[in-house]
């Protein structure tokens, strides 16, 4: 049986993408920054030691997926240097040390699948989220180098870039949305859909995990380097 670390397993769309990779037939390990559930695996993905000591847990991993990355709103003149690196701490630099980790393995057994949650705005910018767009951008980057590396291997490496999913954290946004623009919540999810989203419709977490579990499957075997957008047409416009 192989095995799947995930980080954030907890979250809709971490549960999601579990669900999914399990149905395939695979171990899924779940990675929290506190203890969620009797199995997770705590770890401060912000901590370069923490992250060792989880890979040491984890074992061999064949696949890993990696979904972690704060969010803070703000502009760059009042962005706290903290919440910077720590987004891109956790953002980038975790799928870094993560992916260094598990190359090793996956090239001595000629098999891995690495696949990393970006965003739309890996792909585009939005303001107030310096630290966020240059996470992600730099997941979608740093795909296609280890997708280069890692060619005739039998490992892969791809980004997926979701757009809205009206999870809890695309309901925070919309809340800040309405206060700024004096709506009630509901008009501040509405208005965050219509202005971005062509589709008018939120990504289903499920399809997520299901793209996921098509990335790790033998159907995608020459699929690698890919930024691969999942969002009603946004970054289409």
């Amino acid at each position: 049986m192989k095995t799947a670390l995930l980080t954030e397993g907890y979250t809709a769309i971490g549960v999601a993408i579990a669900g999914a990779l399990a149905a395939q037939g695979y171990r899924v390990l779940r990675q929290a920054s506190t203890p969620a559930a009797p199995d997770a695996l705590v770890c401060d993905l912000a901590d370069e030691a923490q992250i060792a000591a989880m890979m040491g847990k984890a074992g061999a991993v064949d696949v890993l997926v990696h979904t972690a990355c704060p969010q803070h709103i703000s502009s760059i003149e009042e962005f706290p240097a903290d919440k910077w690196r720590n987004i891109l701490d956790v953002g980038l630099t975790a799928a870094f040390l993560m992916t260094r980790a598990v190359l090793p393995g996956m090239r001595m057994r000629g098999w891995g699948r690495i696949v990393l949650m970006s965003s739309v705005q890996g792909l585009v910018a939005s303001v107030d989220k310096s630290a966020y767009v240059a996470a992600k951008h730099g997941l979608v980057g740093f795909a296609k180098a280890v997708a280069l590396e890692t060619a005739g291997s039998g490992v892969t490496c791809n980004a997926f870039c979701p757009g809205w999913t009206g999870t809890e954290s695309t309901k925070a946004q919309a809340k800040i949305l309405a206060d700024k623009l004096g709506l009630t919540p509901e008009e501040g999810l509405r208005k965050l859909l219509e202005d971005k989203q062509p589709s008018n419709a939120w990504v289903k977490v499920e399809a997520l995990g299901e793209l996921v579990a098509f990335l790790c499957s033998p159907a995608a075997d020459q699929i690698t380097g890919l930024a691969l957008p999942v969002d009603g047409g946004w970054v289409a416009r």
